[in-house]
């Protein structure tokens, strides 16, 4: 009976978070297309710093840590990194609106690019097994999540990344996405037409705007509610899902590939989904990017440092390794070269994802 009472009440907890979460997205979204807006700078920069940190996965990654079960930790970085491109931007992707076509702006591709880079090292890097490598491994990818940071804070103040183009999201039914419609107005100055899709930096021309709604303090104010509503969301579908599905005598490493990243996750989903259907193809790359990026360098940084070489009850094995990669290079392909085809490739992506987490099952870490 008490197991039974464990299970309803992780089950309710899963589902109001679910309710939290999608809360929590939506808002994001919103008032992510404003600042970015008003400010000038790229909403895709905005969302790499924020919704693609992935805290929620520091935090199982440190509690694992002290709790001696490393194993749970790398199957959740490494299956975590897979559902963000397989079964996230997957669905950014079919879930796309119609009525324009998807553009991919340089700084995705340049984003893209640094992904495949660093998901190529920590794969190669995997097959290495000594405490001092080990080390060495973990402290270089620390550094490399400092630089990159330090890299893009550095861009956004020289305006080197260039602003994706902004869409109307004249079809939301929030009060957020009416006002951004109103932000949308392109005024004239000195007789040259300044709009949403104005560059980063593009002119030093003063700028006087018209009176908003809403101050840009207001729109940021509830850009962090909604990213905090997904973070701590998370972390309660990350715990629920825990619960749930620790009582099944699965591997650590099988539990943390399939049903811990997959909740670790559901941010992501929700917030590729929304992005996709509003165009905002700037925040559906830099969602599944920035937290890519976040997982393997941070992430699994903090991970390589701790351990002494070895995990406690194995680790993920090639084929995770090899399909991690090459969902990596297959997002990266699509944004480069296959713009028009991105709903077909979204769906060949979510298909390969069903067909991996069965394989997990059936074959990769069957008996």
């Amino acid at each position: 009976m008490a197991n039974v009472q464990v299970l309803v009440y992780n089950v309710a907890s899963f589902v109001c978070a679910l309710f939290v979460l999608e809360f929590g997205a939506d808002k994001f979204i919103d008032h992510t297309a404003i600042v970015a807006e008003r400010t000038g700078i790229p909403e895709s920069i905005i969302g790499l710093l924020t919704a693609g940190a992935e805290w929620e996965e520091l935090a199982v990654v440190v509690i694992c840590i002290l709790q001696n079960r490393s194993s749970l930790a790398i199957g959740n970085i490494i299956g975590s990194g897979i559902s963000n491109i397989l079964g996230a931007f997957s669905l950014g992707l079919i879930f796309r609106s119609n009525e324009e076509d998807v553009v991919f702006d340089s700084s995705a591709r340049m984003y893209t690019l640094v992904m495949l880079l660093v998901t190529s090292l920590v794969v190669g890097l995997q097959f290495l097994h000594s405490s001092a490598v080990s080390r060495i491994f973990g402290a270089s990818l620390i550094v490399i999540f400092v630089v990159y940071v330090g890299s893009v804070a550095y861009l956004i103040f020289k305006g080197r990344l260039d602003a994706p183009e902004s869409d109307s999201d004249s079809d939301s039914d929030s009060d957020s996405g009416r006002e951004e419609h109103e932000d949308s107005i392109a005024y004239d100055v000195g007789g040259s037409r300044v709009d949403s899709t104005t560059p980063l930096l593009a002119t030093e021309r003063d700028v006087s705007s018209s009176r908003h709604k809403h101050s840009t303090a207001y729109h940021v104010a509830f850009l962090l509610l909604g990213f905090l509503a997904v973070l701590l969301s998370s972390l309660v579908l990350s715990t629920a899902s825990s619960s749930i599905a620790e009582e099944s005598g699965l591997s650590e490493v099988l539990f943390g590939v399939v049903f811990l990243s997959i909740a670790t996750t559901l941010p992501e989903k929700f917030i590729a989904v929304m992005s996709g259907s509003r165009n905002r193809t700037g925040i559906l790359v830099a969602n599944t990017v920035g937290s890519n990026i976040f997982l393997l360098t941070l992430c699994m940084g903090i991970l390589q440092v701790s351990i002494t070489g070895s995990y406690d009850r194995g680790t993920v094995n090639i084929v995770e390794l090899f399909v991690l990669l090459g969902s990596s290079l297959f997002m990266t392909l699509i944004v480069w070269f296959g713009a028009q085809w991105s709903r077909i490739a979204g769906l060949v992506m979510l298909v390969g994802y069903l067909v991996f987490l069965v394989l997990e099952f059936t074959t990769i870490h069957h008996g």
